[in-house]
């Protein structure tokens, strides 16, 4: 059995899944990028948020319409992939172990950083999936220290999916996507710095100035105003293990600012 990539993706807004985009173009051949189909998928996604670290055991999520203001078909859509409360225990004693404290939840929906994607990626719902979320007051050494528990799973053909934005202005964004303001040039040269420097920080493999990166990357609050859209990079880091092969599979902006990168690592 092929050792599965962990993943970081950008998820966009729902309609991801009905606009023709790049972004979009690239979830729907994700699957070709693997190594083999995936056994399972344990997803963070950075709309799940806790206190600490939880692990969803529920055997058959249901939907979360977690947005407003888009097309009515949206929130007619369901993914109906299973849960697996197998490999969920299994998630959890692996947290519990790395005095990660995780606590269970028994019942939850899958939201939209994590079902936009996955019904892009694989439209089947035929492969399980675990949810396990961020915590918005913890840093990015934390949730890369989740990822690293997990990272064993890889070798049993789990794929593991940090599922956030690169970039996530959306004080910036909004106005421009409604017609209401014009794109700000000097965004995207502040949004290029930034997601320029992550890909140079990660393909040379510099964890530290990773983790740091709140100091030491350029512009990181016109990037990220708030945290929790990043934290999923840093458990799809933690979960390659060291000497990972870091892969920036894809790279495109919507209205010149508003990044939508994905990284692979091997």
């Amino acid at each position: 059995m092929a050792i599965m990539p962990s993943l970081f993706i950008s998820h966009g807004g729902p309609n991801i899944v009905t606009d023709d985009t790049p972004a979009r173009r690239y979830l729907q051949g994700l699957a070709s990028l693997l190594p083999q189909r995936p056994k399972a998928i344990v997803v963070m996604s950075a709309h799940f948020e806790t206190d600490g670290v939880a692990v969803v055991t529920d055997p058959a999520p249901g939907m979360i319409y977690d947005f407003g203001g888009f097309a009515p078909e949206l929130y007619k859509m369901v993914y109906p992939a299973k849960g697996d409360p197998v490999l969920a225990e299994e998630v959890f004693s692996l947290l519990d172990a790395a005095g990660m404290a995780p606590a269970r939840v028994a019942r939850r929906g899958y939201d939209h950083g994590t079902w936009t994607a996955l019904m892009l990626a694989f439209p089947e719902a035929d492969i399980p999936v675990v949810q396990v979320s961020i915590d918005p007051g913890r840093d990015a050494s934390w949730h890369f220290r989740l990822g690293e528990a997990l990272s064993g799973l890889r070798d049993k053909g789990v794929l593991l999916i940090g599922s956030g934005h690169i970039t996530h202005n959306l004080r910036a964004f909004f106005p421009v996507f409604r017609g209401m303001a014009p794109a700000d040039p000097d965004l995207a040269r502040k949004v290029d710095a930034f997601t320029g420097w992550f890909a140079d920080k990660l393909e040379a493999g510099d964890r530290a100035a990773v983790i740091d990166w709140n100091r030491l990357a350029p512009f990181p609050a016109e990037n990220h105003p708030t945290d929790e859209h990043l934290m999923p990079i840093f458990f799809a880091y933690g979960a390659a293990g060291d000497g990972a092969r870091v892969e920036r599979a894809h790279a495109s902006k919507q209205l010149g600012f508003f990044a939508f990168d994905s990284y692979l690592f091997h």
